[in-house]
């Protein structure tokens, strides 16, 4: 008699071994990674094994609110005006939109046109006229929802740009974002980058005001102040007053590419169709007038119209360094976040210390492995020595997994490696138990072995099971280190499963067949 061990799960266990050692291989050649197939890389290392930047941002929304309102208050003066109903005391106080009917007549018509002018805002009016318009819970929370995944996208596009290999960009809570960049080169660059809204929008100067009424604050409606990026040169006042009203807005944008003009660095951009016809029609319209590139409630720059531009293109000029021009040129392309971000947390690992990690990490995954080697040997003989070629193949198919899976390895994911190594022959030492309990009452080696397997599972499937539920809390509940914990634990409890109870018994099954031993050699 022999020990059942259908040629299918050989075949199954030996495919299995080959893949995960393939998918192991890449570790092993690091130097060589960017000449790899991307299906075919190494386990990407965390921020805390090769050093980067850690950024928390926080979306400002209530600053997402407040333009908002903002827009809403040019849109009421607008529609009023069209209908010529009178009003007073337009403006935004206190999280809404506030001003005043003068005309009881009107107020009925009124109050019908502010409630249609956008959807998600509500518009309330009392009896003496006074109304209020304010956004809707509902409203609000898809705008804070939008604004949040809008932001992680134009993030991870700026990031892209930059080159950084394998950053981590994730949600945190409602309005935070995690921002792991692992290796980089120049990490203020990047959190200057990553930090910039780059909100590009085209306005008309308002020359009607002096400069004396612009210097003592005396702005119309519908015109702000702003700061003059060409202040300093001859000519260049430190303000400038522009329209409120946003003639093209830079997310029409769909190219942006830094060159050089008359020796000076500058940036070209170019328009979509329905850009480049509007800004055409604006420059038309305005020929001879000065058009105000804002960026960030800056102008950079107000050249005079001379000319229609009707091609869609044109060139930004702003005394940039080529660096600038060059960042610019990726904002744009990257596209505007929607309200600015804020940095409440940063850290800043140095690559020294990251290869200090690693190798504590290999001296504690080694000495581990060498410990419970020596014991399984020490304990169960050649069992032992057959339980550790299993262990060599659970290592290989848990780093084969998390290379293939693309995952990324922390230092408490190192931990969760010498963790498995420890629990890896947990299973082995249940079996070989249970085997040399069969053997004591007088059962044949061939059903000892058999018996061992078959009782010892349930007992491996329930504690391999508890595990994977604390596995899968860690990752609900945690965040970052522990989630990449959580990961390589799972990851080790099912290959360990996998290695005790397939390729232990196939090792035993083909020694048993070749060797036909007469005795238990525990």
């Amino acid at each position: 008699m022999t020990l059942s061990f259908p040629k299918w799960k050989m075949a199954l266990v030996i495919l299995v071994a080959l893949a995960g050692l393939a998918f192991t291989i890449p570790n092993f050649m690091r130097d060589r990674a960017d000449t790899m197939p991307s299906w075919w890389q190494p386990v990407t290392l965390g921020l805390d094994l090769q050093g980067g930047s850690y950024l928390l941002l926080q979306v400002e929304f209530e600053t997402l609110v407040n333009e908002q309102l903002e827009s809403l208050v040019e849109s009421v003066r607008t529609a009023l005006r069209g209908e010529r109903i009178r009003y007073s005391g337009l403006g935004m106080r206190d999280g809404a939109v506030s001003l005043t009917i003068t005309n009881p007549d009107d107020r009925a018509k009124a109050l019908r046109l502010l409630r249609g002018l956008e959807s998600g805002v509500q518009a309330d009016m009392t009896d003496d006229g006074r109304v209020s318009m304010s956004f809707t819970e509902q409203a609000l929370i898809e705008k804070r929802t939008q604004a949040v995944d809008q932001s992680i996208e134009i993030v991870r596009r700026r990031v892209d740009e930059t080159g950084t290999r394998e950053p981590s960009i994730q949600r945190q809570g409602q309005d935070r974002i995690i921002v792991e960049l692992p290796g980089i080169d120049n990490p203020e660059r990047v959190k200057a980058l990553i930090g910039q809204t780059a909100k590009l929008t085209f306005h008309l100067l308002d020359e009607t005001v002096s400069p004396e009424d612009a210097a003592r604050g005396r702005i119309p409606p519908g015109s702000k102040l702003l700061d003059n990026g060409e202040a300093g040169q001859p000519g260049q006042p430190d303000k400038l007053v522009v329209r409120k009203r946003v003639e093209v807005s830079g997310d029409r944008l769909v190219g942006a590419q830094a060159s050089f003009q008359n020796g000076e660095p500058v940036v070209s951009f170019r328009f979509d169709t329905v850009g480049g016809r509007k800004f055409g029609q604006v420059t038309s319209d305005a020929e001879g007038k000065f058009l105000a590139i804002v960026l960030d409630n800056r102008v950079i720059s107000a050249p005079r119209i001379r000319e229609p531009i009707l091609g869609g293109s044109g060139i930004i000029s702003g005394n940039f360094t080529t660096q600038e021009a060059q960042d610019l040129a990726l904002l744009l392309r990257a596209g505007a976040l929607p309200a600015p971000l804020t940095v409440l947390e940063e850290r800043t690992v140095g690559p020294g210390l990251g290869a200090d990690s690693i190798a504590a990490g290999e001296l504690a995954s080694v000495l581990g492995l060498v410990a419970v080697v020596v014991f399984m040997i020490f304990a169960y003989g050649q069992f032992g020595i057959f339980a550790n070629i299993a262990l060599t193949v659970n290592i290989c198919l848990l780093i084969g997994i998390l290379s293939g899976l693309g995952a990324t390895l922390t230092l408490p994911g190192i931990a969760g490696i010498a963790l498995t190594i420890g629990m890896a022959v947990d299973a082995n030492v249940l079996i070989f138990e249970r085997i040399r309990e069969e053997s004591r009452l007088g059962k044949s080696l061939i059903h000892s072995i058999q018996s061992g397997f078959s009782n010892a599972f349930s007992a491996i499937l329930d504690a391999n099971v508890t595990t994977l539920f604390a596995a899968a809390l860690l990752f609900y509940f945690g965040s970052g280190p522990v989630r990449g914990f959580a990961v390589t634990l799972s990851v080790g409890v099912l290959t360990s499963m996998f290695t005790a109870i397939m390729v232990t018994r196939f090792i035993i099954s083909v020694w048993v067949r070749h060797a036909r031993p007469k005795t238990l050699p525990i």
